[in-house]
């Protein structure tokens, strides 16, 4: 084997070694649910269905529908397997620290500095977030296309071959499908033409060059179009009322520079950096004066030094999508950012280093030497930042602790406790993101939701009449006050609520789920079926919906034989949705499994419900040991439903 190809293997073998650990880690709340747990036509695997979902929707603000159907992929493959679905970022990684390698030695023959550039993007803590973070697949998928895309037009650029340069044309379609932030590339595919291929001087520009990428441009502009669609349908683009123009024009600069910082010192990484409600004057200022210093110095060796400049204008080109002028989110910066833009900067730095070192004679074994203490100093690094990701109450513990007063932080803070069952810990997060910033109305929804499991159901339900006052047209928290209203005993006031809910949003099952318990409540069987029924129509795939109906046709001790018998295929549908790691649903199979006279397997699910429960850390199990207790000695579980509409909570 070629000394080139070993190195690219070992760099490859390392990779996947240093981010092996992510193979145990879990899904985080933290888009997690949105893209792959809670989606259902992810979740199905794939199917001709879900493609053409993939392609026509614009699901959580995005069109990527090659990233969706990677995530499909990864559902067909290995379920709800949290691990596997790491596993595969990781592998997607290696790949473009060995693509990336392959890339810098195709055009410039150095093979030291290649491999230095490649470890340094394959291994520093920066590109965590985009490895460890199961929703950014689509940064890992879109560079392994980007390398393609980069390589096959090397090697146009050298030999001419019009095969090559249709594959770069493709291998940039299918980056774009898996994330819009490359529309840039063709414009570092002209950096390329100046250096290392040395096609064009600055002072010689010639027209063919910019000709050739006319087809590449026409899809940069395609999907910039499509993107902002996306993005506006999904009510991600931040309007100028909210961050004006003029904050964008001075967090721009800071970002850029906060970014070369963390390069240099990767400290205090997290995983939302808040925007500061103002920047100082200073430091808009000083970060201005960082760039133009950096950009003169790269115009005055542009000749001498071409290089620096491509690297440099890589970096900073490749950020320009990412950088706010357009505000996606709310969030200042974020690592995931530098995936692409890094690696410009990185050829400047080793690329200077190594001319430097030549220069000084210094000795190879010194350069080694330095080249790998960098290299372990980053492994080292990346190993302390991966252990954040592990969970979300991890994930945000680190952002609150980095940011005390991020309010974003301190609420999906709360939503990791709270999904851990740690109720009262996830209230006094809400109450600090409270003291922050009382202006969310998701806040006061999450406030709602573990005031309720606290059993605090008058808090909770001015909570939810806050949410509302807030953005009185959102269903789901009409949904949530009439479920409050309903526990309370206010049936009439719940029946408002879920018929206001309906007419929001026509598809949703919960209002329907809604009113059929308070038709079960009232007596109305027949009713209460009916809405039911009206629940699977819309939502015959979301296993939680399936759960639901599953318990009250199984649980209600006024129930007809034949409810009991129609609950149980509904059960196993939810249990297999849910990738048979829910220990809800597996509960919920239990009470389907004992209503029809199966206790052997009741007590077996009760069991796996325990253990899973166990595993997520939820607190509240007692109800499911007294339902394990009852199945050992033949009883099904019961539950008056005329005398208590609130579901089981564990």
């Amino acid at each position: 084997m070629s000394r080139p190809r070993l190195i690219a293997l070992l760099l490859a073998l390392v990779t996947l070694a240093v981010f092996l650990p992510v193979g145990s880690f879990s899904f985080v709340n933290y888009d997690d649910d949105d893209y792959v747990t809670n989606n259902p036509p992810v979740r199905q695997g794939l199917t001709a269905a879900g493609v053409r979902w993939a392609f026509t929707a614009f699901h959580a603000g995005n069109w990527h529908p090659l990233t969706w159907i990677s995530h499909m992929t990864d559902c067909e493959l290995f379920r709800l397997n949290a691990g596997a679905h790491h596993l595969v970022n990781v592998l997607f990684h290696a790949a473009n620290a060995a693509l990336l390698f392959a890339l810098l030695w195709r055009l410039t023959q150095k093979l030291w500095p290649c491999a230095l550039v490649a470890a340094l993007f394959a291994w520093h803590p920066l590109h965590v977030e985009s490895v460890a973070w199961i929703s950014e697949r689509k940064d890992v998928l879109s560079t392994f296309f980007a390398l393609l895309a980069l390589l096959s037009y090397a090697k146009f650029a050298k030999e001419n071959s019009r095969r090559d340069y249709w594959l770069a044309f493709l291998f940039f379609g299918l980056g774009l499908l898996a994330k819009p932030m490359l529309v840039t590339l063709p414009c570092v595919m002209l950096l390329l033409d100046f250096w290392p291929l040395q096609r064009f001087s600055l002072s010689n520009f010639k027209r063919r060059f910019i000709s050739e990428k006319i087809p590449f441009f026409a899809l940069t502009i395609t999907s910039c179009v499509v993107t902002f669609l996306a993005q506006k349908n999904g009510e991600a683009v931040v309007s100028l009322a909210k961050v004006s123009l003029r904050y964008r024009l001075e967090n721009a600069p800071v970002a850029v520079v906060g970014y070369l910082q963390k390069i240099f010192w990767p400290a205090d990484l997290c995983a939302n950096y808040s925007m500061p409600e103002k920047i100082s004057a200073l430091t808009v200022a000083a970060s201005v004066a960082v760039l133009l210093l950096i950009s003169v110095i790269a115009w005055r060796w542009r000749n001498s030094r071409p290089y620096f400049i491509t690297g440099w204008l890589w970096f900073l080109g490749t950020l320009v999508p990412v950088i706010g002028l357009v505000q996606v989110g709310g969030q200042a910066m974020a690592d995931r950012y530098t995936y692409i833009p890094s690696i410009g900067f990185f050829i400047t730095l080793v690329y200077l280093a190594h001319e430097l070192a030549q220069r000084v004679q210094l000795p190879k074994t010194i350069a080694i030497g330095l080249a790998g203490l960098i290299s372990i100093a980053c492994i080292l690094a990346t190993e302390n930042q991966m252990q954040f990701w592990r969970d979300g109450e991890a994930l945000f513990r680190q952002a609150v602790a980095v940011n005390p007063h991020n309010d974003v932080a301190l609420i999906d803070l709360g939503v990791a406790l709270n999904a851990h069952g740690k109720f009262d810990e996830a209230l006094l997060a809400y109450r600090q993101a409270e003291k922050v910033d009382p202006s969310r109305y998701q806040l006061h929804n999450n406030l709602g939701n573990v005031l309720d499991l606290l059993g605090r159901r008058t808090e909770s339900l001015a909570e939810y009449r806050e949410a509302i006052r807030r953005q009185p047209d959102r269903a789901f928290l009409h949904n949530s006050a009439g479920n409050e209203l309903a526990a309370l005993g206010q049936l009439e006031e719940a029946l408002s609520e879920f018929s206001l809910a309906e007419k929001l949003d026509t598809n949703s099952a919960a209002p329907h789920v809604g009113t059929a318990k308070i038709m079960f409540k009232l007596g109305r069987d027949a009713d209460g079926v009916e809405e039911f029924r009206a629940a699977l129509r819309l939502e015959s795939d979301n296993y939680q919906t399936l759960a639901t109906v599953a318990h009250y046709l199984a649980a209600n001790e006024n129930a007809a034989a034949r409810d009991a018998k129609n609950s149980l295929p509904l059960a196993l549908k939810a249990n297999e949705l849910s990738g048979h790691v829910q220990p809800m649903v597996f509960d919920i199979l239990g009470m389907a499994l004992a209503a029809n006279g199966d206790f052997t397997n009741a007590i077996v699910c009760a069991q796996n419900a325990l253990e899973l429960a166990a595993a997520a850390r939820l607190q509240k199990v007692e109800p499911i040991q007294q339902r394990l207790e009852l199945y050992k000695n033949n009883q099904p579980w019961r539950e008056n439903f005329r005398a208590t509409n609130a579901p089981v909570k564990n």
